[in-house]
């Protein structure tokens, strides 16, 4: 990934943050007809190996499972707040026109190596961690007790477990950081005027960062 020094992003906390805030990653794997990608909700084990271990789960149907072999090099990618700027935001575009369309964006590529995990036990405690994690803000979150236990073997037998054991993390916050203040403040209010909150606020704490 081309990363400019302005918009590199090396603090392990702020990756960990975007992996965990969208945590729908892109599965990227080399098979025997080429590239592919498949798209898992993943967990984040930050304490477990040098970088963090990711854990998913896919269908038995899915071939990556089969297609893969332990320890193959995959590549997963994860896309945080993201979304269009018009010059026409920026204060000085009158003045000069010397502005042109961009996209702002963190993405966090997480690089590791793959284990496939078809056993129970491993299914059981990923389902129930993702389970405790999405389910968190509900009324009555859904547990896993909730559903008939012969249901739920059924369901847990129609998947199989992944782990990536990370070896490199890096990120990329590409958030106007190198526009003056009134162009910079002329989008971010654009977006809030948009309804894109996030990717405002994710602006905003990028340049925090760059001022300190």
């Amino acid at each position: 990934m081309y990363i400019p020094s302005l918009f590199a992003e090396s603090r392990a906390e702020e990756l960990h943050r975007i992996i965990c805030a969208h945590p729908l990653g892109m599965l990227v794997t080399q098979r025997a007809a080429g590239l592919d990608a498949d798209h898992l909700p993943f967990l984040l084990d930050a304490d477990r190996g040098p970088q963090g271990t990711l854990l998913a789960h896919v269908a038995r149907a899915n071939p990556v499972w089969q297609e893969v072999r332990d320890g193959d090099p995959v590549l997963v990618v994860f896309r945080g707040a993201q979304g269009y700027i018009s010059p026409n935001w920026y204060p000085s575009k009158p003045e000069t026109h010397r502005h042109v369309p961009t996209w702002n964006y963190e993405v966090v590529h997480a690089h590791g190596h793959i284990r496939v995990r078809d056993d129970e036990k491993f299914l059981r405690g990923v389902v129930g961690r993702l389970t405790r994690t999405h389910e968190a803000d509900q009324p009555r979150p859904w547990r896993m007790s909730d559903a008939p236990a012969d249901y739920l073997s059924d369901m847990l037998a129609q998947i199989v477990g992944i782990e990536v054991e990370l070896t490199r993390i890096e990120g990329k916050r590409k958030l106007s950081q190198n526009r003056d203040e009134r162009d910079f403040e002329g989008a971010t209010q654009a977006l809030e005027s948009r309804g894109q909150h996030d990717l405002a606020q994710a602006m905003l704490q990028a340049k925090e960062r760059a001022v300190k």
